[in-house]
């Protein structure tokens, strides 16, 4: 039997030791340069788009990905087994056994790190799109022609599922960047939304994860800050929802300003500091 209690003393333990994150921010932000403020022995970057040119001389580890099925198998990886998957689908006891057997060396490399930053969730879409594409449901039982429908709803099905089965992994810090795209719309008013492949994904996202941040660019302005996405010369890490940008962030910790500065080991610090008393 899987059910437990979980007691409080165990829980604030717990607490300390991860995070969901996504953190968009428009193309040229420094999202992946983010990495630099994470401690390099103890993090893995999850490479999608051969993004590591920024920080080349960073010392950490990465896994260059080019395809749906290895993020898939590199979710299994770092997500482990899920009880509930289907015995013969992905992340499950077999897909498990058979990935760790083959790739011995990512085990061990995998378990030594606590935080996985996934770069990018943009990338990560893009590669499903193309996978789904090639499956047996994006194409019309009747007629045998490509059927676009079906495609989105299988990129939408595997993608939230293997995000969620991220958001699982026992002791890992989980944290996805993406891409943050300006939308005008036919009254001239702007907009900021995740760029990602299919819409269902990136609706659900803010539900899967803790926190919801947006890096950008901004201008002092007095004791605040001004967003100015194309001059502004600061980058502040926007965190809380309701903020006077209208750009997307959520804090589930309670424990952050509307703005920090771009730290992620700063940033994780303040979340997940253990109040007493």
């Amino acid at each position: 039997m899987a059910l437990r209690i979980i007691t409080a003393d165990e829980r604030l333990s717990g607490a300390s030791a991860k995070t969901t994150m996504a953190i968009f921010g428009p193309s040229g932000a420094g999202k992946t340069s983010l990495l630099r403020t994470l401690p390099p022995e103890e993090t893995l970057c999850i490479d999608l788009e051969a993004g590591m040119k920024s920080v080349q001389d960073w010392r950490g580890d990465s896994i260059p990905v080019r395809t749906f099925a290895d993020a898939l198998d590199i979710g299994c990886l770092v997500g482990g087994i899920n009880p509930a998957a289907d015995p013969s689908g992905f992340f499950s006891d077999g897909h498990y056994r058979h990935l760790a057997e083959s790739y011995p060396d990512l085990v061990g490399m995998i378990g030594q790190k606590r935080i996985i930053f996934v770069d990018s969730i943009t990338d990560l879409t893009r590669q499903a799109m193309a996978w789904a594409r090639t499956r047996p449901e994006a194409f019309s039982e009747k007629t045998g022609k490509p059927d676009t429908r079906g495609a989105y709803g299988l990129l939408a099905r595997e993608v939230i599922a293997l995000l969620k089965h991220l958001q699982h992994a026992p002791g890992k810090t989980v944290i996805f960047v993406g891409i943050l795209e300006r939308v005008t719309d036919e009254f001239n008013r702007v907009t900021w939304q995740p760029q990602m492949e299919g819409g269902k994904a990136a609706r659900e996202l803010p539900g899967i994860v803790d926190q919801v941040i947006t890096l950008s660019l901004f201008a002092p302005d007095g004791e605040s800050f001004r967003h100015d996405p194309e001059r502004g010369d600061v980058r502040r890490l926007v965190c809380r929802s309701g903020n006077p940008f209208g750009l997307p962030a959520k804090d589930r910790s309670g424990r952050l300003d509307i703005t920090e500065p771009p730290d992620l080991g700063a940033l994780l610090a303040k979340i997940n500091v253990t109040r007493k008393g």
